[in-house]
């Protein structure tokens, strides 16, 4: 079992930055892969970005890329998301995920991650 908890969402103006965090209970974070997801308001929940157990490879959104990187500390079982150039179409709840890592492909479905926090609310204004 895994217990994740967000925190670091708000309100921020468009341009601006916001680095959400992911605690994660347990010994064996680093056998995980950790996504974000963020879900609006009448829409899906939707891939944001993931990192392999060790950290050694991160998967992006295509909108996400250049503006957010997801970073892990094992030593710390906390994975982060640090947001630039936030846009008003970013705003949602973000939610962080954990899903074994196999060796294969980090999936970027929902459905595929078994472990999920309650998420955290963010919000750009513009």
């Amino acid at each position: 079992q895994v217990q994740l908890v967000e925190s670091g969402g708000g309100l921020v103006q468009a341009g601006g930055s916001l680095r959400l965090s992911c605690a994660a209970s347990g010994r064996t974070f680093s056998v995980y892969v950790m996504g974000w997801f963020r879900q609006a308001p009448g829409k899906e929940r939707e891939f944001v970005a993931a990192i392999r157990g060790s950290g050694s490879n991160s998967y992006y959104a295509d909108s996400m890329k250049g503006r957010f990187t997801i970073s892990r500390d094992n030593a710390k079982n906390t994975v982060y998301l640090q947001m630039n150039s936030l846009k008003p179409e970013d705003t949602a709840v973000y939610y962080c995920a954990a899903d074994r890592d196999r060796g294969w492909a980090v999936s970027t479905t929902a459905q595929s991650y078994d472990y999920w926090g309650q998420g955290t609310q963010v919000t750009v204004s513009s």
